[in-house]
């Protein structure tokens, strides 16, 4: 009896000290875990710092929401945003590695109404093979030489229908422009549909779209997001006959938009609805990305006088080689425009039209000494690097010279993104933005008045960027 009694206490003391070392390894695994979270404050309940930081991004000075915590707690930092805990990074390298890295450890995570609106089958929200295979095939399409090639055909005969329209005696919006020049040739590569009733009636759909994307995630009939997402649905339908018209005709050899390279693609995945949510998605640099581009250059050249003639000489050089031949320019000859592609890099830097992105952790990542825990959301902040100055002296000063002999390639510099999700359309951007400066400056000198950026929910201006112009004689 007496050795079942001492055989009985000793389980029980292993048991005992064997639970009390597991729970004492967990607490200590917890406080480890909890002393390399990055630095900061989650805020209020519920909402955290969301009303703090969308009040910075309405200033004009909206990283001054960064700036703050970064003084107070490191370049990379915690909070809580937009309803979820989140790690802020505004460090180049953490934000590097965060971009390079695969599926299996970052996945896009956006607003519930973005995401709402994108559906799941987006190229910004998909994820693995089938995103890379989408990417990769868009990618190389926008590289080709022959997709460059009608751009710049269409940019041009765009621009040059716009200008013909401008009166000097009453202001030119330069962003509803850019923004109606922009639209028409995206569509065009996306779906070849010309100007006329079909493409004024997407614009118009598009524009209910596009006005839920940041909106409260309520799909009640009468609030913004239903209504954005019924204008979905018509422009779905919309491109969904053009596939079918494009299937019924069969593919052809030489794909003549995005459409086409995604019909002739025999990945069984790539249904129409698929292809047509994702058309819909990539119209959306045409409203935003490339004509912000257009219209910040113009706002920051018009402020800056030694930028403005040095450009203006270097393409009336160009239109004077280009008269002289009697050819049309290239896309070539607008992209050898160096002090011209310093400007348009210098207006990405401090524009910064993409503030960041987001991501949400899949697993334990430490980075620097940071842990991100699984599940966290990670933002990754653009903005506050390229007006770091430590990154750029004099970081609010437009300074197209420090460009001069620079690689753009640098991890301080990220516009486009980066990693595996890099903008595919990125040289577009530039030979866009490219064709409609020269075209500007070589007809036109002219005066702005006095705009402001506004840089929340997205980058626009505030009074549409007016201009009096007055027409330089041949």
């Amino acid at each position: 009896m007496d050795n079942i009694w001492i055989v009985f206490v000793t389980v029980f003391l292993l048991c005992t000290v064997i639970l009390y070392r597991n729970r004492l390894s967990l607490m200590l695994k917890s406080k480890r875990k909890k002393n390399k979270l990055p630095l900061g404050t989650l805020g209020w309940p519920f909402i955290g710092e969301t009303i703090e930081f969308v009040s910075c991004a309405y200033s004009d000075r909206p990283e001054s929401f960064m700036d703050k915590r970064r003084r107070m707690y490191g370049k990379v930092f915690k909070s809580h945003i937009f309803g979820s805990p989140t790690i802020v990074s505004t460090d180049a390298s953490v934000n590097k590695f965060i971009l390079q890295s695969d599926a299996k450890v970052f996945v896009p995570s956006y607003p519930k109404s973005l995401t709402e609106l994108m559906g799941e089958s987006s190229i910004l929200l998909i994820n693995g093979s089938l995103q890379r295979r989408i990417h990769g095939l868009i990618g190389a399409f926008f590289k080709s030489q022959q997709l460059k090639a009608q751009i710049t055909r269409d940019m041009q005969k765009y621009v040059k229908e716009s200008m013909a329209s401008w009166r000097e005696d009453c202001p030119i919006y330069i962003q509803d422009e850019t923004k109606k020049i922009a639209f028409h040739v995206l569509v065009k590569a996306l779906i070849s549909l010309d100007p006329g009733e079909e493409m004024e009636l997407l614009k118009k759909h598009f524009q209910e779209f596009i006005s839920g994307l940041m909106s409260l995630p309520i799909k009640l009939p009468g609030t913004k997001l239903y209504q954005s997402l019924q204008a979905k649905k018509k422009m779905v339908k919309l491109v969904k006959r053009i596939i079918l018209a494009k299937r019924s005709s069969g593919f052809c050899k030489v794909p003549k938009d995005v459409v086409d390279v995604l019909l002739s693609d025999a990945n069984e995945k790539l249904t129409d609805d698929l292809i047509a949510d994702n058309i819909i998605d990539m119209m959306i640099p045409g409203e935003d990305s490339v004509p912000l581009l257009m219209t910040l250059a113009t706002k920051y050249l018009s402020e800056c006088p030694a930028a403005l003639q040095q450009l203006t000489e270097e393409n009336m050089k160009l239109k004077k080689i280009q008269d002289q031949v009697g050819e049309s320019l290239s896309w070539s000859d607008y992209l050898s425009l160096p002090f011209t592609q310093t400007v348009i890099t210098e207006t990405l830097r401090m524009g910064n039209i993409i503030i960041g992105v987001m991501r949400k952790a899949l697993k334990d990542v430490e980075i620097k000494g940071h842990l991100i825990p699984k599940g966290w959301c990670v933002f990754v902040n653009f903005r506050s690097v390229h007006l770091d100055d430590k990154n750029y002296e004099c970081p609010y000063q437009f300074n197209p010279w420090r460009w001069q002999d620079k690689d753009t390639s640098s991890c301080n510099f990220t516009p486009f993104g980066g990693g595996q999700r890099l903008c595919p359309g990125l040289d577009l951007a530039r030979l866009e933005a490219s064709i409609f400066l020269h075209h500007f400056v070589t007809q036109f000198r002219w005066h702005a008045e006095k705009d402001a950026i506004v840089n929340f929910p997205t980058v626009r201006m505030k009074k549409r960027m007016p201009v009096k112009v007055r027409r330089v004689e041949s």
